[in-house]
């Protein structure tokens, strides 16, 4: 199995190339900004460090969101692209996903995890996963003030809940309301999907999302002005 994984749907843009069991070539840059003139020439050099062929995949995984708008949108045209082309299936990850799969063993061991991808707005986007990675309820988009009461409506009637780990570039908006909460700790590292953890998703799924937009409100979209 051959995935080709594609991101640019918060700050980061990454290309990454699972071959059978394992990631073999992976490239990741923090980036807010021009991801469209970036991403593909880094699948690109990818696919040569690998020495792959677009022909010889099996199919591409994208990052669908929740994300930036405009970034989230790169990616998952250059993976429509590769896979016309080259007559490929493409599968569709979340963000929240990617993110919460791309913890150290170590880190979320024994703990529910709260993802929190940054909207470029107020609210952040937020999952709350098990410690078994299934979802925990529906994802949300919440004033951080609006987070505590939020989670503890989740969690209420969970008996032995585990302790939380809260995730995502979104979460630094949500350390001074949860910090000081009993058995709270955050994560690590930037909190942004990484193609290597959706390649690797993308080959272990036979079915993923669609490969568009994953949208928890709708986008901003200004019209133009009709002139005289």
């Amino acid at each position: 199995m051959r995935v080709l994984g594609l991101d640019t749907a918060t700050s980061g843009c990454s290309a990454a190339l699972w071959d059978d069991g394992a990631v073999t070539v992976r490239r990741r840059e923090p980036m807010a900004r021009g991801q469209a003139e970036a991403l593909v020439p880094l699948a690109q050099a990818v696919m040569t460090e690998a020495g792959c062929a677009f022909d010889a995949l099996d199919r591409i995984a994208v990052t669908v969101g929740p994300g930036a708008f405009t970034g989230l949108r790169i990616a998952l045209a250059a993976a429509r692209g590769f896979a016309l082309a080259a007559g490929l299936p493409v599968v569709g990850i979340t963000s929240f996903d990617a993110v919460v799969h791309g913890l150290p063993d170590a880190e979320r061991d024994g703990r529910a995890v709260l993802v929190a991808v940054d909207s470029r707005r107020t609210e952040p986007f937020l999952q709350l996963f098990h410690p078994d990675l299934t979802p925990f309820g529906e994802p949300a988009m919440l004033e951080p003030a609006a987070v505590p009461g939020w989670l503890d409506g989740l969690l209420a009637g969970e008996a032995g809940a585990a302790p939380l780990l809260i995730a995502g570039d979104g979460a630094a908006a949500l350390r001074p309301l949860l910090e000081g909460r009993a058995d709270t700790a955050f994560a690590a590292g930037p909190g942004t999907p990484d193609a290597a953890v959706v390649a690797a998703l993308g080959a272990r799924r036979e079915v993923g999302l669609p490969a568009q937009p994953y949208y928890l409100r709708p986008p901003d979209v200004s019209l133009p002005r009709k002139t005289a």
